[in-house]
């Protein structure tokens, strides 16, 4: 279970492999200089709601993995995360597609 840091306050939990893909769309939005809004369905711990926030270049996005090795990278899933990105309601996970070759990561 990883944990996403959003400007040094808000800690989210997230799979590692989730964290991975988000990564990278989040890190490619923001390189672009691309502010968009992220949500997701909070863990039942946490009230079993949604959370939302909005990323924004200047803020800092703090990634912290617990595996020792990177997860492999579903391609297909990083487009499907980035085309929800590129949306006007922004960000969500959406469902891993199923079927389709799984990229290593690099170590």
């Amino acid at each position: 279970m990883g944990k996403l840091t959003y400007a040094s306050g808000l800690v989210v939990d997230f799979d590692d492999r989730v964290l991975a893909h988000l990564q990278l769309v989040i890190g490619a939005k923001l390189r672009r200089n691309e502010s968009f809004y992220f949500s997701w369905r909070d863990h039942s711990s946490a009230g079993d709601g949604r959370s939302v926030i909005w990323l924004h270049p200047s803020i800092s996005v703090t990634y912290k993995f617990y595996g020792s090795r990177p997860p492999a990278i579903n391609r297909a899933w990083v487009e499907a995360l980035m085309n929800s990105a590129n949306t006007s309601a922004g960000l969500r996970l959406v469902p891993e597609p199923e079927n389709l070759p799984v990229q290593a990561a690099p170590e």
